[in-house]
């Protein structure tokens, strides 16, 4: 009877260790991991918290922009000097004279003798003389010439100005992108290193339990100083992408994005700032290289109209100061009409002519070039936007594999199904799939903007 009861009791206290099954998993292995490295990047020295922060500083402080403007001053001033032909021109000379060795002598600013005739004004001694002469062109085919090419030299600056405000704006649209960018890649490189800290853990668990080897340990291992070598790129990639940036708001120094920067509404404040053409033809850079063409051509016909005779009007009005009467007396006031006909000058105005006909047709091909490479460059970034989407696609859908891989080839090698090189394959895999990811998302705004601004007129 006691037997019987004993085995009823012993039946009992097995039935719940029967009830379990064997081959459950064990919970998954958290790991703690603590390494220098992990901590984020230190901050720029100073950031830039805006779309319109940035371009404050870009038109405060660009070399670009201030050298576009003096090209528009120095055209400016160009025009003016053509001008100044074809206007009167007024002139006064002043002088004081005296003969060393007759004294007495009234001479002339030329040296010449002055003697007053009976009733005429008496000249001091010594004598002071003046003369105004006013000129004026009334026929000058090449002065006209010229100002028309300095006055398309002038648009053709204005609009490489326009030109330069936009490749500005869309230089600093790449410039935040990649800020950002390289900000992001910063910190998936963190995580990667950590994620491979834990493998590393992982491993050295298993070969302390008994289910791993030394061959496991040194692989994962491995495969943590290769994310060390990740981050310290991307930690140096992000240095330089700040200095890019500082240099693109004219700052000699690192310039960082501030964490509160709003990358998704960039292409919203840079329309903002520009506006969109309704032909490629319109464009600042091809624009400034039609009418640059234009003063070219206008440049080799004031060349030519070198051989046209030119006339003009010439008045001069000459006094001097006298002592009886007082206190002067004009002398003389002429008037002229002046025809002067070219002859031979050596052969150089041909010389000339064959100097602008060369500048004009290269300003012709440097404008075919502009309106082939605009083309391109407009369809390229038009094309670029669906190409950027479709791979922001393929990317989002690659990262979730890899993250389930990762995580099923982990939980396998837990259980010890799985082995080293499978867990640092799929480590691996993910980091390269979250930057991947991370990348294409932003060349997918880096697309967007460069879509609208190759497109664009920014009239800051």
């Amino acid at each position: 009877m006691s037997s019987r009861f004993a085995l009823f009791l012993l039946s009992l206290t097995a039935a719940p260790a029967l009830a379990q099954d064997p081959t459950a998993a064990p919970p998954p292995f958290q790991a703690q991991v603590n390494d220098p490295m992990l901590a984020p990047a230190p901050p720029a020295p100073r950031q830039v918290g805006s779309w319109q922060e940035a371009l404050g500083l870009v038109r405060e402080r660009s070399t670009d922009l201030r050298t576009a403007e003096a090209n528009v001053e120095r055209a400016q001033g160009r025009w003016r000097q053509s001008l100044s032909l074809l206007l009167p021109n007024a002139r006064l000379s002043l002088g004081v004279s005296e003969d060393l060795l007759h004294p007495d002598l009234a001479v002339g600013l030329t040296g010449a003798p002055i003697i007053a005739q009976a009733g005429q004004p008496v000249p001091t001694v010594p004598l002071v003389s003046g003369t105004a002469s006013l000129t004026q062109s009334l026929v000058d085919v090449g002065a006209w010439r010229g100002l028309s090419s300095a006055s398309a030299a002038s648009d053709s600056a204005r609009a490489s100005l326009r030109d330069t405000q936009r490749r500005l704006t869309l230089g600093l649209a790449r410039t935040l992108v990649a800020a950002v960018a390289a900000e992001r890649s910063a910190e998936i490189n963190r995580v990667g290193l950590l994620r491979a800290l834990e493998r590393a853990a992982l491993t050295q668990r298993s070969f302390e339990l008994g289910s791993g080897t030394q061959l496991d340990v040194v692989r994962v291992r491995q495969d943590v100083e290769v994310a060390r070598q990740a981050l310290i790129s991307g930690d140096e990639q992000l240095r330089r992408t700040r200095e890019a940036l500082g240099l693109a708001v004219g700052l000699p120094q690192e310039v960082g994005v501030s964490p509160s920067f709003q990358l998704q509404g960039l292409v919203e404040e840079s329309q903002k700032e520009c506006a969109p053409l309704r032909d490629t033809g319109e464009r600042a850079d091809v624009e400034a290289a039609r009418t640059q063409l234009t003063s070219t051509r206008d440049s080799r016909q004031q060349a030519t109209a070198g051989y046209l005779p030119t006339l003009g009007l010439s008045s001069n009005l000459t006094g001097y100061t006298t002592s009886d009467p007082a206190p002067a007396r004009l002398a003389t006031w002429s008037i002229a009409a002046v025809l002067s006909m070219p002859l031979w000058e050596g052969g150089l105005r041909g010389g000339l002519v064959r100097e602008r006909t060369g500048i004009e047709r290269q300003a012709a091909e440097s404008l075919e070039n502009t309106r082939r490479n605009v083309q391109v460059e407009v369809t390229r970034a038009q094309r670029n936007v669906g190409v950027a989407e479709s791979l922001v696609k393929t990317s989002a859908e690659s990262r979730e594999l890899a993250a389930k891989t990762d995580q099923l080839t982990r939980r396998a090698y837990e259980v010890g199904r799985g082995s080293s090189l499978e867990l640092v394959q799929s480590g691996a895999a993910l980091r390269q799939a979250e930057l991947s990811l991370a990348l294409r998302e932003f060349e997918l705004v880096q697309a967007r903007l460069d879509a609208f601004l190759t497109e664009a007129r920014c009239d800051w």
